[in-house]
């Protein structure tokens, strides 16, 4: 079996891979209109080919400015091969090791979309135990499940206590905070980041994605107590798609007062006053206080994620599964 990236002379092959499993995966209009975009790429595209036959597709997704992708959106294996996960593990495995050759230092991570409820329906249970088995076998080995999120209007705009007040601030302000709420945070991918990195450069690297995101840098807002004390941070932000909640933190004095309310009401704010209709939001399962207080606010779970990625501190050149 032959495991390649694609050309544009395997387009038509491409988009006619259809999934009929229950999850999250990439139509064939979705995909042109993103690939003439440039967040889907030929080069980023992989294919198993058995003769002259796809077996399996990998669609791999990275920003229009992206030099290598960011995330696996779509995965597929035909349901006639023998081991779908084997063959899964040997295209992301392909994938992995030609993005590394190619020069990206964090290997992208695979992103599974999930209906809500969905450990009660064995179709869904099946379509995913595959594609894990999979990703763990070629190394995306750090597992998290998360949800996302939704704020329409039709929820109200989530009221504020008064008790905080925002202001906007210097890029050398925001690292700073980012490096105090970083302590102590029950945000699993933070805390993976101060694990690997430290502090200091998981707080650059928070500062450093955000500004490279689709957002406004003038959306961006320091919150202070009335006495002038700075409680945390709030960051608007915006993917490709839809305007999210972005970033928002509490200093770890702070915590426990409430104040994660009024931040994430600053947010959903700004984001009304910039126009926006629909705001998406998504936080770890395991983070029950910022679930709890994404509902007070009036968003709702609109799906959940499982997410799969390479431990930072193994983040190499992935080992063939057979091995």
């Amino acid at each position: 079996m032959l495991f390649r990236s694609t050309t544009e002379t395997d387009l038509d092959r491409v988009t006619a891979v259809t999934v009929d499993e229950p999850i999250g995966w990439i139509p064939a209009d979705r995909y042109l209109e993103e690939l003439a975009e440039g967040m889907y790429r030929p080069e980023w595209t992989w294919i198993a080919e058995d003769g002259d036959r796809i077996v399996a597709r990998a669609l791999w997704w990275g920003q229009a400015s992206s030099e290598h992708p960011i995330a696996l959106d779509c995965l597929y294996v035909d349901p006639s091969v023998g081991d779908r996960a084997a063959v899964a593990a040997g295209l992301i495995t392909a994938s992995l090791r030609a993005f590394a050759e190619q020069g990206a230092t964090k290997p992208p991570l695979y992103n599974v979309t999930l209906p809500n409820g969905w450990r009660e329906d064995p179709a869904v249970v099946a379509a995913l135990a595959w594609r894990q088995e999979a990703a763990l076998a070629a190394g995306l080995t750090d597992e998290v499940e998360r949800l996302r999120l939704e704020w329409t209007p039709d929820a109200g705009l989530p009221a504020s206590s008064g008790r905080l007040t925002f202001t906007e601030g210097s890029d050398e302000e925001f690292l700073d905070v980012f490096r105090r709420i970083a302590v102590g945070s029950l945000d699993g991918e933070t805390r993976r980041n101060v694990a690997s990195m430290g502090v200091e450069a998981a707080a650059q690297d928070e500062v450093d994605f955000y500004l490279s995101c689709p957002g406004e840098r003038a959306w961006w807002r320091l919150a202070r107590t009335l006495d002038g004390q700075v409680a945390g941070l709030a960051l608007p932000s915006a993917t490709p798609y839809n305007r999210n909640v972005g970033y928002l933190g509490v200093v770890p004095e702070l915590r426990g007062q409430g104040y994660v309310d009024d931040v994430l009401a600053e947010i959903t704010r700004v984001q009304v006053e910039a126009g926006a209709e629909l705001i998406t939001a998504t936080t770890d399962t395991d983070n029950a206080p910022m679930a709890a207080a994404f509902a007070r606010a009036g968003y709702r779970t609109a799906q959940t994620r499982m997410i799969y990625s390479v431990p930072d501190a193994s983040a190499a050149a992935p080992q063939d599964p057979a091995s």
